[in-house]
């Protein structure tokens, strides 16, 4: 019963997100620009369905303007330091390491599947650029979901929420651990994470992406950064 009414709570924010980014693309300028280095935003509380259409129609606009420009060469990004590692368990049941993806770039953000605030925010946008990675995705590119409640998302919650937001789990790993596990691996991400008494997680969103030595090269602070320079980021590594 339970995880039937997971799936319907997912089935139902998936709907609402294809019909808040239809009406979206028509609400949203194609003057409207959101290029330039990720900075922290702090978005004043608004309601689900607002917020999704927001992002989502922000997205549908970025890829039209991506398509119809040039991109001009882009500066190497700057090695800032070793990525921490970490040993956790995935979707499948399977221990995952950051080392175990050497030679591949590594985006890796924080989560967890009860938020009702901005994670359906992030984990959407994430999804749009798998899709437009295309054949580098899971060969050359990885993503990382890594959970900020261990104590609810089991490994099957997180295959749950990962289907029901089209991840590829070819290149996507959720990923969970003991409370413990994931208390130090926030730590050392520089990721700020506390449970409320209602059970809501207050956490830092930030996405470090890693190149494929295991070098952290540029960290994203809040969820409404560029997606298309997320993406063009990714692949300059996969070039270096």
């Amino acid at each position: 019963m339970i995880a039937k009414r997971r799936s319907q709570r997912y089935s139902s924010l998936s709907n609402e997100v294809m019909e808040c980014t239809e009406g979206a693309r028509k609400a949203i300028s194609p003057a409207s620009n959101m290029r330039g280095r990720p900075v922290a935003l702090f978005v004043a509380p608004l309601s689900m369905r607002t917020v999704l259409a927001l992002t989502l129609g922000a997205l549908s606009s970025l890829i039209v303007l991506a398509s119809a420009q040039r991109i001009p060469p882009r500066q190497p990004l700057p090695q800032i330091a070793p990525a921490p590692e970490f040993a956790l368990t995935s979707q499948d049941g399977t221990v995952v390491k950051l080392s175990d993806l050497r030679g591949k770039v590594v985006a890796v953000t924080f989560i967890y599947t009860m938020c009702a605030d901005t994670c359906p925010v992030l984990t959407p946008m994430m999804s749009f650029v798998q899709d437009r990675l295309g054949a580098d995705f899971g060969e050359k590119i990885a993503f990382v979901s890594i959970t900020v409640d261990p104590e609810r998302d089991t490994p099957e919650v997180l295959k749950e929420y990962g289907e029901a937001f089209g991840a590829n789990f070819a290149g996507w790993f959720f990923l969970t651990g003991s409370p413990s596990a994931i208390a130090d691996v926030t730590r050392r991400y520089g990721v700020f994470a506390a449970k409320a008494e209602n059970g809501n997680v207050d956490h830092t969103f930030l996405t470090s992406i890693i190149d494929r030595r295991g070098i952290l090269r540029v960290q994203y602070l809040g969820v409404r950064f560029d997606p298309e320079e997320f993406r063009l980021d990714l692949l300059s590594l996969v070039q270096e």
